[in-house]
Formats: structure tokens, C-alpha cells, sequence
């Protein structure tokens, strides 16, 4: 009978992978007109030319609305970007740690987790589209919005334990579901948070099926069967055994799906950094030029690249991408953490971010200047660091391979998790809501892995885009009282009434 079973399903990946161009026809009509009618115009809506002002570049609201984010929630907080950074760090080190807080994981693992949603292929891919359109420039824009983001990312985390809900088994939910309906309805806003809430979860799942799934599925597959041709044609064999090897991470939970990101995405960022790193010691004597070039393309930049606000946008852009600061999904790992002080969650968050895109993506970027890949015309995206990368170490294409893959599995496993609680959040909390959800996230990473992505693939992006319309606004409506929470948390550091633990 198992044989049988083998046999059919082999069967019908091979089906699938002869259909695969009708598959993408078909998925790509359904999408393309609800993508080009209602989304692009909602998102990408830009209300400064709406106004009648030419700045000489597109300005889409979600990326306003980021940014505005961004900018409040660092100034509301006085500078917790900055003045955290330390304590952050003794927190992961795990410095503070009480054995007997509640929660599912540690400080670490909840960093690491929320990291592996982030960094991927955006730090790789992304960063060399931004400096291809924006020039150098964009690297310092760019920094800035990482910066930035740090407050908007401690707030959201601060919110995400501070609302959790944790059953009799000690299993944990939270996010932005349970900090919309539950923080605004003491406000006597309980009908727009249940609204917010539920739009929030509708398009978590949406993004966790899209961008955190099919495209990472399609990516690790187009990178793999190209420098491996004997992968080419075999897809779904590819997203099969994909789906396979996810779904032994993710069967277990978050404390399965943790165990596996604290040990990836160290191991991710010290290969990829390093190698970054080798580049530019040696190329020590060209620093100084690079950041004359980072720091003069910022403020008079050519006019091919839409001025200063075109490159602004350009730096802004990847980094709210890159990062995902305001978009509110990384508050769903970090509410499972081992914590009794919500604010102590949130200044570890705060530090993702710096490393997703204060750290790795400006090594992309400053490799990209000093190799001179970013005035190359005609390549772009992973192609495009995978040369830069190559003009220095011919290997590296195979060492980039390898990573893209570790990147596109650590962010996978960590979106599935998010889909999950928000899938959850909307069916309710049982058995069968649980494998369903991931049975349907494994049939998507076939499906992705057969298939050319179009309109689904924007669709999906859009998705986790606009998770930051309903995700901000609640934020700025709690964030009196997240900023009174900080406060009496830095007094009780002030007065030892919190202390080490080691």
C-alpha cells in the first residue's frame, strides 16, 4: 500500500512539473488583475504627486507610513534605539534570565527566530537592486531607516508580550492579533481593534503562503538548479523534498523551529559577514573612497537616480523591506519568550534591525561599491552579489548557493510559525486547525518550487507590506502607555529591583 502511495505521488509531481508552464498561466491570471487594480493602487499609492508636487520620484504611502513610524516611535521612546543597544545585549547573553519566567523560549532563540524571518534574500538580492537604482547613496539611507526601525521594532515586541495569551500547557500566542483587539478594546475601541486584528491575521496568512513561503521555495530552487544543472526540470522532486525537510522542523512547534534558527542564522551571518568582511580588508586602502561615495550620493546624488528624495526612498525602501520594523510579524516569535518584562523582550528586538540591515546588508552594499558591481549594467540582484562576491573568491557562487538555501529554509520555517498563531487567531485554537495550516504551507512549498511566480509573487509581498498599515496604527494609539512601561522597567534596573542572574 505505501508503495502505492509512493508511486502515485511520484506520479503526480511529475504531472505537476509537466503542467507547470499551464499552472503558472493560471495562477498568474487569477492574481495579475487584483494585484494591478487593488493593491498596487492602494499601497503604491503616492499622495505627495497626488498633492500636485514633483519630487522628482515616487513616494509610496506604505513607506510614508513606515517611515512616520519609524521616526515617532524613536523620538516617543526617547532614542531606545540607542540608549538599549547595551542592555540589549546582556539580555541575549542571557544575563537576566529568571528560570522561572513564563514563556517557550529563550531571549536568544526568540531573536534568532524573528532574525530568519529577515534576513534572506533581501539582504542579498535586495540590496543590490537599491544601489542599481538608488547608487551608492542608498547605502546611507538605508542605514538610517535601520536605525530608525530599531524603536519601531521595540515597541511591537514590547506589545507582543504584554498581550500574549498562554494556555494551561504553557503554549504561547501573541502579536499584533492579540495586541489590536485586546489593547485598544480598554480603550473603547474594541469594534476597530477586532478589526485590525482580523485584517492583520488575514494578511499574515496571505504573506506566510507568498513571500515567507512560494518565494523562498522558488528562489533556493532557481539558485540551486542553476549552479547545479542536474536539478534543472525537477522542481517538484526539489520542493517535495523541501517540504519534507520543513516540515520535520516545524511539526514541533516554536520550540522545534527555535532550536534550528539559534544554530542557523549565527552560522549564516558569520559566513556571509566574513566573507564580506575578507573583501574589504582587502581592499582596506579603498574604504575611505567608498564612504566618501555613500556619503556624497546621499545628498547630491546624479539626477538618473530621481535627486535625493529618489535615492531616499530607494535606501528607505529595502530597509523597511529588509527589516520588516512596523509590519508587526516579529512580535509574534517574540512573544513566546521566557520573560516576565515585556520591555526586556522589546529592547532585544530592537537589535534586529542593526544586525539585518545596519550589519549585513551594508556589507552587501559596501562590497558592491568597492568591487564596482553596482555601475554594471545589465546584471542585477542575487546575479549581480553573487558576481561581485565571485570577482574576489571564484567560489563563492557555490558558498552564496548554500546560503541562499540556509536563508530561504531558516525564513520558511520562522513565516510558518507567524501563518500559524494568525491562522489560528482566525479559526480557532485546535487540532485541526494546527495541521491543516501546514499541510497547506508544505503543498506551497511544491508549489512553488514548480512554478513561475508573477502576479502571485507581488501579490504576496503586498501582503506583508501592508500588515503595516493596521499593525502601526494600534501601535501609535498604545504607545503612551509601551513609553510608561519603559520608563518604570529603567527604574527598576535603576533601583535593583530587576538584577542578574549571572
Amino acid at each position: 500500500m505505501k508503495k502505492k502511495s509512493l508511486l502515485f505521488f511520484t506520479m503526480m509531481l511529475f504531472g505537476v512539473s509537466g503542467k507547470a508552464e499551464s499552472l503558472s498561466e493560471t495562477i498568474d491570471g487569477f492574481f495579475k488583475p487584483i494585484v494591478d487594480n487593488y493593491l498596487i493602487p492602494i499601497i503604491f499609492w503616492d499622495p505627495i504627486k497626488f498633492l500636485g508636487i514633483d519630487l522628482g520620484a515616487d513616494i509610496p504611502i506604505v513607506v510614508i507610513w513606515l517611515i512616520f513610524g519609524a521616526i515617532y516611535f524613536t523620538f516617543r521612546m526617547k532614542l531606545i534605539n540607542f540608549r538599549g543597544f547595551i542592555h540589549a545585549v546582556g539580555l541575549i547573553k542571557g544575563d537576566y534570565d529568571d528560570p522561572n519566567d513564563k514563556g517557550e523560549v529563550s531571549h536568544f532563540q526568540a531573536l534568532t527566530t524573528a532574525l530568519s524571518a529577515t534576513v534572506g534574500l533581501g539582504n542579498i538580492a535586495g540590496v543590490a537592486i537599491a544601489i542599481s537604482i538608488g547608487g551608492p547613496g542608498a547605502t546611507f539611507w538605508m542605514i538610517v531607516a535601520g536605525l530608525l526601525g530599531m524603536s519601531a521594532k521595540f515597541v511591537e515586541c514590547t506589545l507582543g508580550v504584554k498581550y500574549r495569551k498562554i494556555d494551561s500547557d504553557g503554549e504561547v500566542s501573541g502579536g499584533p492579533m492579540y495586541y489590536l483587539r485586546d489593547g485598544l478594546s480598554k480603550y473603547g475601541m474594541s469594534r476597530l481593534g477586532k478589526g485590525l486584528a482580523v485584517l492583520f491575521a488575514i494578511l499574515c496568512v496571505g504573506g506566510s503562503l507568498g513571500g515567507g513561503n512560494m518565494f523562498q521555495a522558488n528562489q533556493a530552487y532557481a539558485q540551486l538548479s542553476g549552479q547545479f544543472p542536474l536539478l534543472s526540470g525537477n522542481g517538484p522532486i526539489f520542493g517535495f523534498i523541501l517540504a519534507i525537510l520543513v516540515g520535520a522542523v516545524i511539526i514541533g512547534g516554536i520550540k522545534s523551529i527555535a532550536n534550528v534558527t539559534e544554530k542557523i542564522v549565527p552560522f549564516m551571518a558569520v559566513l556571509y559577514v566574513g566573507t564580506a568582511l575578507l573583501i574589504i580588508i582587502m581592499n582596506i586602502t579603498q574604504i575611505g573612497d567608498v564612504f566618501f561615495m555613500i556619503f556624497k550620493g546621499a545628498f547630491s546624488p546624479e539626477a538618473t537616480f530621481g535627486g535625493v528624495i529618489g535615492v531616499l526612498i530607494q535606501g528607505f525602501r529595502r530597509a523597511a523591506f529588509s527589516n520588516e520594523a512596523g509590519v508587526g510579524s516579529a512580535s509574534i516569535a517574540h512573544s513566546a519568550a521566557k520573560t516576565n518584562e515585556p520591555v526586556s523582550e522589546g529592547i532585544v528586538a530592537l537589535l534586529e534591525p542593526f544586525i539585518d540591515t545596519v550589519v549585513i546588508c551594508t556589507m552587501t552594499a559596501i562590497v558592491l561599491i568597492i568591487t564596482g558591481f553596482h555601475d554594471v549594467q545589465g546584471v542585477e540582484g542575487a546575479q549581480m552579489t553573487s558576481q561581485a562576491f565571485g570577482s574576489v573568491f571564484s567560489w563563492f557562487p557555490y558558498l552564496l548557493v548554500i546560503a541562499i538555501f540556509l536563508f530561504a529554509f531558516s525564513t520558511m520555517i520562522s513565516w510558518s510559525y507567524y501563518g500559524l498563531k494568525s491562522w489560528e487567531f482566525l479559526f480557532g485554537k485546535s487540532k485541526l486547525a494546527e495541521y491543516s495550516y501546514k499541510l497547506l504551507f508544505l503543498v506551497f512549498i511544491i508549489i512553488g518550487s514548480s512554478v513561475k511566480l508573477g502576479a502571485v509573487l507581488d501579490f504576496s509581498d503586498m501582503m506583508i507590506l501592508a500588515m503595516a498599515f493596521p499593525n502601526i496604527l494600534g501601535l501609535l494609539i498604545l504607545s503612551n502607555e509601551v513609553r510608561k512601561d519603559l520608563d518604570e522597567y529603567y527604574e527598576k534596573l535603576k533601583t535593583g529591583l530587576i538584577k542578574k542572574f549571572k
